[in-house]
């Protein structure tokens, strides 16, 4: 139960589909003789039951998430192994801790640097002039750089992604009417690329598709709430224009 329940919420946390987290949860059972196990969850939770040798329920609260494909591809890892008979439930457990103690592969000062560079890049896809690449990788470094802090400071990603993207409207505005830019509709679409929620968003159809209909919904509104904040911070930057 422990070690399901330790599965399911790393891969919830991480932004894995709904329908991965319950298949890989009922696969560990499987794999340690528990045949008739259930799985439910929703973005914000996970219930697990075992009808052998006792029926027993858990629940969990899944508080905050976020994008780990890493610690995603980890707990996939240590499942096949389990399934394979490599591991003991101890020494899965200890895996999965380990798996959940880890930190992020890159340092927050390489993603906002990565977050710049994917602006400027957007902006040439977009069919932008070379002359505003530095003026998107700036505005979408910083923006990232206030959705970090901001999310740091007040835990509320409604909040964080407003307060990103009307930095990144700011300095649109301030670089185009100093002459740094000139295609300011261009820059700041290519600058706030970094803040959409496009794996939410895939999660959410993919979810819907496989008749999970609560967590498609959930993770639906929540991209839809986050592609608001955005649009709002734009506007509101806008509006001094």
């Amino acid at each position: 139960m422990k070690v399901c329940l330790l599965a399911g919420k790393i891969m919830l946390q991480s932004g894995a589909e709904t329908y991965r987290v319950e298949d890989t949860m009922i696969r560990i059972a499987a794999s340690y003789g528990v045949n008739n196990s259930h799985s439910y969850m929703t973005p914000t939770g996970i219930i697990f039951s075992v009808e052998e040798p006792q029926h027993i329920t858990r629940l969990i609260r899944i508080s905050d998430r976020t994008t780990d494909l890493n610690k995603i591809d980890l707990v996939n890892t240590i499942s096949r192994r389990i399934s394979m008979g490599e591991l003991t439930i101890s020494e899965a457990q200890q895996a999965l801790r380990e798996v959940e103690r880890a930190r992020p592969n890159y340092p927050m000062w390489l993603l906002i640097l990565l977050s710049a560079v994917a602006s400027g890049c957007f902006l040439i896809m977009f069919k932008g002039i070379w002359k505003d690449f530095l003026p998107a990788a700036l505005a979408g470094g910083l923006g990232f750089s206030c959705f970090v802090y901001i999310q740091r400071v007040i835990p509320v990603r409604f909040f964080a992604e407003f307060s990103g993207a009307m930095t990144i409207g700011l300095a649109a505005v301030w670089m185009v009417k100093n002459g740094y830019g000139q295609q300011i509709d261009i820059i700041i679409i290519s600058s706030v690329m970094p803040l959409v929620p496009g794996l939410v968003i895939t999660n959410a159809i993919r979810d819907l598709m496989a008749g999970h209909l609560i967590s498609g919904l959930s993770k639906g509104a929540e991209a839809f709430i986050t592609s608001f904040a955005i649009g709002a911070g734009i506007a509101f930057m806008l509006s001094f224009y």
